[in-house]
């Protein structure tokens, strides 16, 4: 599976602009603020029907414009694809697949497996525990569409649940029954939500472990550990112990969407003991492992999107990513960069066809 083709219309900074890529390695190459980004961005807008930077859709329509409109060309599967993602000022985002609008956005996900690596992602390591949530569902969902319907409805059933204590609160009342029937929705999504995140790690975990140590050559010890308090007890009893917690809160405070990872380096968390070498290597490592771990999923290789990855790693460093992942059937790969020797140097010597394209 590869991106054939390109064209952005009042898409960020962009008036009008096509591309035609390479299948193997797309350079792009500029001073800050060309643009690079929003070309990478806009290839993840395809994917999963929404910005990785900002998920406000309003915010991405060019300044000067009312709509943007991202169309994109792929082969996969020895069939050529058309997606198109359009938006209008006030109106709903449209995908459509072949000229035919997706009904629900989560049937799209998945189609266009996409790994992205940027500079953004030490948020995974230095903000809250919803940031890691996003990326652990994130991975799942591409591959397991059971998991991210599941994983749809108990949001809404917690905000639900979240509006009916509110409205206890406001009206001095309380309606077991009602708050019975959001119990056992939970219960019964949440518990096929651990379940899943359970099974995923286990695999996931091994796989980021062999990436962290073929990026670092050394011996320490990195860790990764699923935190969540249905170790212990159920959903059920969670709910229970802390409705009188939850009404005085006017939200719920246990279940599934409390979840966190634990990141750790020779046993201690990585956020405070590690070096912001360690971190940049983590990071590295869990988007290679997510990689491995999608391509192993969908038996197609994702794309790979690298944001100014010589922000993160030397060139040595890169030209070894870019290796490891040529080195197991390299899929297409596209690098930002505001050097264009620098990156032709590096692409060069990874043996594979590729384009530069200066912004």
């Amino acid at each position: 599976m590869f991106l054939k083709s390109l064209s952005l219309v009042n898409y960020k900074n962009f008036d009008s602009v096509s591309f035609d890529f390479d299948s193997k390695i797309n350079c792009l190459v500029g001073h800050n603020g060309v643009g690079k980004t929003n070309v990478l961005d806009s290839i993840y807008h395809l994917s999963f029907g929404k910005s990785y930077f900002n998920p406000i859709t309003s915010q991405n329509i060019n300044h000067e414009a009312d709509f943007f409109v991202i169309e994109g060309t792929l082969e996969k599967n020895n069939r050529e694809e058309h997606i198109l993602v359009s938006a209008k000022r006030g109106q709903k985002k449209v995908i459509k697949r072949n000229n035919k609008p997706y009904e629900k956005f989560s049937e799209h996900i998945g189609f266009i497996p996409a790994v992205i690596i940027s500079p953004g992602d030490r948020d995974l390591i230095l903000e809250g525990s919803e940031t890691r949530r996003k990326f652990i569902d994130g991975v799942i969902s591409q591959s397991d569409q059971e998991y991210l319907n599941a994983l749809i409805q108990y949001s809404k059933v917690v905000a639900q649940r979240n509006a009916l204590l509110k409205f206890f609160a406001a009206n001095s009342k309380f309606d077991r029954d009602t708050l019975e029937i959001y119990n056992s929705q939970m219960s019964q999504l949440g518990n096929l939500l651990f379940s899943k995140r359970k099974a995923f790690l286990a695999e996931f975990i091994p796989i980021f472990n062999k990436r962290y140590a073929e990026i670092t050559k050394q011996n320490e010890q990195v860790a990764i550990e699923y935190k969540s308090k249905l170790y212990d007890k159920t959903i059920a009893t969670l709910l229970e112990e802390n409705l009188q917690k939850d009404m005085i809160l006017q939200y719920t405070s246990v279940g599934v969407h409390k979840d966190d990872l634990s990141f750790e380096i020779d046993g201690h968390p990585i956020k405070k003991f590690g070096s912001q070498g360690q971190q940049k290597s983590f990071l590295i490592a869990l988007k290679l492992a997510q990689f491995d771990f999608i391509k192993n999923m969908s038996k197609a290789n994702p794309i790979l999107l690298l944001d100014d990855i010589f922000d993160k790693l030397d060139e040595n460093r890169v030209a070894q990513i870019v290796a490891l992942v040529a080195e197991n059937d390299l899929g297409q790969i596209f690098i930002s960069d505001t050097h264009a020797d620098r990156t032709e140097k590096v692409v060069k010597d990874s043996n594979q066809s590729y384009k530069i394209f200066k912004l």
